[in-house]
């Protein structure tokens, strides 16, 4: 073919248009890409994709939600938030992230109470969660809780010396239901003797440590809010149930008499928690209950008492709360040099149980959905109060408690996502001839080959 000056302007023409399109084209994809987006998932088990039940709760949930980490910068934790909020992100435009160096801001992590690196503040709102752990069954369950908390009305039982719920001496309770308040749950008190009824917007009931005896009919009152599927948290102090009897009758529960003795504050007690006190309980494991699930903080009991629960009733008990097992009931002298005599109840001992069942129309109940009763009994008050609230975990487990008793249907159950297989296991000989392949024969052959092309170069 004759190279002329038309065949050199045509191929100049040729290259141009290429080019050009090339570029036109590059131009269009990177368009396209600010406008759609695809992502797939390839892993086994979908590790990298939110659940359904997940995408279920931000379709819930209108407006903005925002996620302040407290991680400091070092590490890949901050990657791990990153990567965990990005799935969320995918589905809900309005959800914000924003990392806080704990380091460089130490008065709002104390006004917080910020104990974990990594730590998450939740906000939606107007109310909060912190949350600790880095998993997609932890953050839904925060954001199922902040979206059901607008509808929680807590309500306080009054007029037989309880706890007051507003009240600031150490033995109320007004430090508590402040961060009930801040959470979004409405508080509210009722006098049976007064009210004649408890309201049925109710979401929990709260019997808080009474100190004088209730009459008949008031009694009646909290039976028939059981009978029709009414949550409860009953604090019983020692000292006796103040005509509660029939309640208790009606849970299938029996509350042992005496006063709880721990020795274990009386070693490390004054260093760690200010008191050596062996009529406080301190309780640092827990079994594996919804409730307490990664639980990881100790709680304080001061003058509490145990508690059994007694079969052949329609209720299912279970123990959340447990003294050590060197522990035990004093049922004698609760002062001076205490120690423990045959009389006594020797420990671990049962401090506080969950009682559940399925609602359904018989015993005339007028909730029969199916849906799941939730009451919580403990033999203990102070641990809420104004003087203990700050102790330990006392707080959190308070605010798990309620969120607990105030859910209507068990919290999202989305299973943990790990990798089918994320390990590699070699023989002793596999090892050697993949390490002697990639570090001996690979270099050789490669050197061999490039020998072999100098060598034939050179006979040319």
């Amino acid at each position: 073919m004759k190279v002329t000056a038309q065949s050199r302007r045509n191929l100049r023409l040729n290259n141009l248009a290429f080019v050009v399109l090339l570029l036109s084209m590059i131009a269009l994809l990177a368009w396209l890409s600010t406008r759609y987006d695809y992502q797939a998932d390839w892993t086994a088990s979908g590790r990298n994709t939110l659940s359904p039940a997940s995408i279920t709760v931000l379709e819930k949930m209108p407006g903005p939600i925002t996620v302040t980490a407290f991680a400091r910068e070092a590490g890949l934790l901050r990657r791990h938030i990153n990567e965990l909020i990005g799935r969320y992100q995918r589905h809900k435009n309005d959800l914000a992230l924003q990392f806080v160096n704990p380091d460089m801001d130490p008065q709002r992590v104390r006004e917080l109470g910020i104990t974990v690196d990594g730590e998450m503040v939740v906000e939606y709102q107007g109310r909060s969660e912190q949350l600790q752990g880095f998993t997609e069954r932890d953050l839904s369950n925060t954001l199922q809780r902040l979206l059901r908390s607008g509808d929680s009305r807590i309500v306080f039982v009054q007029g037989h010396g309880e706890r007051d719920p507003r009240g600031n001496a150490s033995y109320d309770l007004a430090q508590w239901v402040a961060q009930l308040e801040v959470k979004g749950v409405d508080v509210g008190v009722v006098n049976l003797a007064r009210d004649g009824a408890i309201a049925t917007d109710s979401t929990v009931l709260v019997l808080g440590s009474p100190r004088s005896d209730y009459l008949p009919g008031e009694v009646a009152i909290l039976q028939d809010y059981i009978k029709a599927g009414g949550q409860l948290l009953w604090l019983a102090d020692p000292g006796g149930l103040h005509g509660l009897e029939p309640l208790a009758e009606q849970l299938g529960l029996q509350f042992q008499p005496g006063l709880i003795i721990d020795p274990n504050l009386s070693q490390v007690g004054m260093m760690l928690f200010g008191t050596d006190d062996p009529r406080i309980a301190l309780v640092a494991n827990y079994p594996s209950h919804p409730l307490v699930d990664g639980f990881a903080f100790n709680t304080l009991f001061p003058m509490a008492q145990s508690l059994l629960f007694q079969d052949g009733v329609d209720w299912v008990g279970d123990a959340f709360l447990h003294t050590m097992t060197n522990t035990w009931q004093e049922t004698g002298q609760q002062t001076g040099q205490v120690t423990f005599d045959n009389n006594d109840i020797a420990g671990p001992l049962q401090l506080g149980l969950t009682l559940v069942r399925q609602l359904n129309q018989s015993d005339g109940q007028v909730a029969g959905d199916g849906r799941e009763q939730r009451i919580i009994v403990i033999g203990d008050g102070d641990f809420l109060s104004n003087g203990f609230l700050g102790l330990g975990g006392n707080l959190q487990l308070a605010m798990n408690i309620i969120n607990w008793l105030s859910s209507d249907d068990q919290l999202l159950a989305i299973p943990v996502k790990t990798a089918g297989d994320n390990s590699l296991q070699l023989s002793n000989t596999a090892v050697l001839l993949i390490g002697g392949g990639f570090l001996l024969l690979l270099p050789l052959f490669l050197l061999a080959c490039g020998l072999g092309i100098w060598w034939r170069r050179r006979q040319y």
